[in-house]
């Protein structure tokens, strides 16, 4: 069952198309087709471009999985480093091993700094 587009996914699928898409191009529109790009005027779940569905698509795991699973938008958490959403895990926490190491890092420096004061 299709469902409408929300404002945030249509937000998303603009902002990956006008930055990752290879077929996108801002003067000509979508090059295979030769005009504009379908994924521009999405309003509604359902059929996506292919080289969107396959390429651009898997870079936002979150918009991803509300796209294709054509359930509501998942429950998506901030990184508390970067700020960037993503799927939590488990218990993950941060978005990536270098957002965690960089927290790890701020962690012992405010320990150290508040064992030396």
């Amino acid at each position: 069952m299709a469902r409408e587009l929300t404002r945030e996914e249509k937000r998303a699928i603009h902002k990956l198309v006008k930055s990752l898409c290879a077929n996108y191009d801002k003067d000509y529109g979508c090059l295979p087709l030769d005009g504009e790009c379908y994924m521009l005027g999405k309003c509604w779940t359902g059929a996506y471009c292919r080289y969107f569905r396959e390429a651009v698509l898997p870079t936002d795991p979150a918009l991803e999985a509300a796209l294709l699973d054509q359930g509501p938008a998942p429950e998506t958490r901030p990184c508390p480093v970067c700020g960037r959403t993503f799927l939590p895990d488990g218990r993950t926490r941060y978005c990536s091993e270098a957002c965690a190491a960089a927290a790890l890092r701020k962690q012992k420096r405010d320990f150290m700094r508040k064992k030396r004061g």
